[in-house]
């Protein structure tokens, strides 16, 4: 039994090891697996907008529902622009924050996110014509609306004839207006040809010409776009329009060296604490100590591995949880094994003191990690912006923390009560003590 509980007892240890190594420093020619975490924009930079919605004369309740609709449009939105982990909140009952890390334009972010893009379709009077950036009056325009970009299933980008275009799919509801109204300009148009104009916002886009009864659900959109401003279009019609008007309150600029800076400061002081904790357990409690230290390198090598995981992002006040989360792991680590150094005084055996003071010590651990969580879930739900970044990574950090300092050094220690080398009680700092067990 003690060969194979010493057998096992290494094996953890070089796993621990493998993943402390592949995590923080990465191993023949592969990068640390902490360098894909997502970093937020107090630390990469980037550009911070708020927005206030416009109630009008819409009731509190409905003001709610579309302030919600409006956040899942901007991140649909958003998303569709490749930007790199932005994070959409609420801020009270009428704002929303939206965080762009890595953006470097603040005009620019503001045209991708502010933007509108209603989209129409119109079927153009018989004796009007309309052309291509032509403004749009919908009170005055010569034509009747057919349908909106909401009838729209999809919108992409394709090149036709060497130059870039944007591909639409219409619903069937769409497409047999449309089958309609092209039907109607070949039956009842004195030439036999019309126009339908695709208007965005305040400005024709494009306005083909119809000749024939046209039964798709596919369209093109010819313009003369870049392929920035064919991406940018399919991406706003892909949006959609936004259910309430928003008013930009507050944009912030945010420079990539403060944070790094700050992050560099963070992760400096963070390792000089951790191994200030590691030797300082290792003096106090020896062993048992040096186990605890294997636990925390641990804990650190999961939390991270579990936020990229989940494409959790890492934000200053993250950071503070983190922290925070590593205390309380230390603070079980040494309730525990001062336990542990009380049975072993009084004359218990390595084992039995170790199923003592894990027993007794249980219920002051798991009280002050559920009511460390319960704060955090509070924090998370009604917090916004950075409290929200530093909720999550302190909910995180506790139960990967009650796992590491509860269930991994617990184990670790059964191990060692079964090796005969590791059952001296000066290796646990207690002088004298007997092999009884009680």
């Amino acid at each position: 039994m003690s060969k194979r509980s010493q057998l096992i007892l290494v094996l953890l240890l070089i796993v621990i090891a493998v993943l402390a190594v592949l995590t923080f420093q990465g191993i023949a020619g592969v990068g640390p697996w902490v360098n894909k975490l997502n970093l937020g924009l107090d630390i990469e930079g980037g550009v911070a907008i708020v927005f206030e919605g416009e109630q009008k004369d819409l009731s509190d309740e409905d003001f709610a529902v579309m302030l919600e609709q409006t956040k899942n449009v901007l991140s649909n939105r958003i998303d569709s622009f490749g930007l790199t982990e932005p994070n959409i909140t609420k801020q009270g009952s009428n704002r929303i924050r939206i965080e762009l890390p890595g953006a470097k334009d603040v005009d620019e972010a503001l045209a991708q996110v502010g933007k509108t893009a209603v989209l129409g379709f119109y079927q153009v009077n018989e004796d009007a014509m309309v052309t291509e950036s032509m403004p749009f009056d919908e009170e005055n325009f010569p034509g009747k609306l057919l349908f909106k970009g909401d009838k729209l299933e999809n919108a992409g980008v394709a090149v036709d004839e060497g130059a870039p275009v944007v591909t639409l799919k219409l619903s069937d509801e769409a497409s047999k207006i449309f089958s309609d109204a092209s039907k109607d300009i070949v039956d009842n148009y004195t030439q036999k040809v019309g126009q339908i104009a695709i208007v965005l916002d305040d400005s024709v886009i494009s306005a083909p010409m119809v000749s024939s009864h046209l039964n798709e659900k596919d369209l093109i959109i010819k313009g003369r776009f870049t392929s920035e401003q064919a991406i940018m279009l399919s991406s706003l019609i892909r949006g959609g329009a936004l259910p309430i008007e928003l008013k930009e309150i507050q944009t912030t600029f945010i420079n990539a060296t403060l944070g790094r800076k700050a992050l560099e400061q963070s992760v400096k002081a963070g390792i000089i604490g951790f191994i200030a904790i590691l030797v300082i357990m290792f003096l106090r409690y020896r062993y048992a100590g040096f186990l605890a230290g294997l636990a925390l390198v641990l804990y650190a090598a999961l939390l991270f591995i579990v936020m990229i995981f989940f494409n959790a992002t890492l934000t200053l006040p993250g950071i503070a949880g983190l922290v925070l989360s590593v205390g309380m792991a230390v603070d079980a680590n040494v309730i525990i094994f001062e336990r542990l150094r009380e049975e072993m005084k009084v004359g218990k055996s390595l084992g039995g003191s170790i199923r003592a003071s894990f027993k007794k010590a249980m219920t002051t651990i798991m009280d002050s990690n559920l009511t460390t969580l319960l704060a955090a879930v509070i924090l998370y739900n009604f917090g916004e912006g950075p409290i929200k970044g530093f909720a999550i990574t302190l909910m995180i950090g506790i139960v990967l923390s009650l796992f590491t300092a509860v269930v991994l050094t617990r184990y670790l220690l059964q191990l060692s009560s079964r090796v005969p080398a590791l059952q001296n009680p000066r290796l646990y700092a207690v002088k004298g003590g007997s092999r009884e067990d009680r």
